[in-house]
């Protein structure tokens, strides 16, 4: 295996950095679910000091880069060069004591994802990618699956939250891909199911309205370990910018994508 990239090895000590503190704060949660006013605050809070202990790592190992973040928003590099973070992706899970978030962070170069990194604390797996070197996790080279049958498959969506129209809209998509694969999934946590499909666990993964931070270093991970990713309206589009996301393996890639097409007919 290639020796990890110096940048991957900055987002990994960031990234364990946070880990800890959210490991520790995930504890208190798992106490507070029987509480009457339940972890909300609190877990806001750990989102916010996860995002600033990953912030002051990155900054100091690379002072000229710029950062889009979930909590703080933009803040302004020297350099053409941005870290995307999202320092809990799954709050919702966390919210609940539900084992399945992670941390993700991607680093951008000229408009393009370059490097991701996605961290999962508790079942303590460490996703990473660097363009052209491939994915891995930890040093085992990651590969989409091979598998052809729809029956066999898994295959992950997450809902939106929104408006009745785009709920109606995933109802119909949902519907059509039940049809064609009985393995559906939903856990809730965006940069997980990408980071599943590289593995080869999940055969397929689709989404609307996501954020940047959710999916740059999910996306890039699928790309290296030889999947499809593309947005799911337009195939000129940037799924990372649009947050219309499908992700696949190669086999089944292009009849999962006339089936969710074929629902805006």
């Amino acid at each position: 295996m290639a020796q990890i990239h110096p940048e991957i090895r900055v987002m990994m000590k960031a990234a364990e950095k946070a880990a800890r503190s959210l490991i520790r704060d995930f504890g208190e949660v798992e106490n507070l679910q029987v509480s009457k006013k339940g972890p909300g605050d609190f877990v806001s809070a750990a989102d916010k000091r996860a995002e600033e202990i990953i912030f002051e790592s990155l900054k100091h190992d690379r002072p000229r880069y710029g950062f889009l973040m979930e909590e703080n928003g933009t803040v302004a590099g020297e350099e053409n060069t941005r870290f995307i973070i999202d320092p809990l992706d799954g709050t919702s899970n966390f919210l609940h004591a539900l084992p399945h978030w992670a941390i993700s962070i991607a680093l951008e170069k000229d408009g393009e994802v370059i490097a991701g990194v996605i961290h999962d604390p508790v079942k303590n797996e460490v996703f990473h990618a660097f363009k052209n070197t491939g994915a891995f996790s930890g040093r085992a080279r990651l590969r989409v699956s091979e598998r052809n049958d729809p029956m066999a498959s898994a295959i992950a969506t997450g809902s939106p939250r929104r408006t009745a129209e785009k709920q109606a809209r995933f109802m119909k998509e949902y519907t059509a891909m039940s049809h064609f694969s009985p393995g559906l999934r939903r856990f809730g946590a965006a940069s997980l199911d990408l980071a599943y499909v590289a593995a080869g666990r999940y055969e397929g993964f689709w989404e609307r309205d996501l954020k940047s931070w959710d999916v740059a270093a999910g996306i890039l991970l699928v790309k290296e370990a030889g999947g499809l990713v593309s947005d799911l309206d337009d195939k000129h589009n940037n799924p990372v910018e649009t947050g219309n996301v499908l992700a696949t393996n190669a086999a089944l890639g292009p009849q999962i994508k006339k089936v969710l097409q074929d629902t805006q007919t």
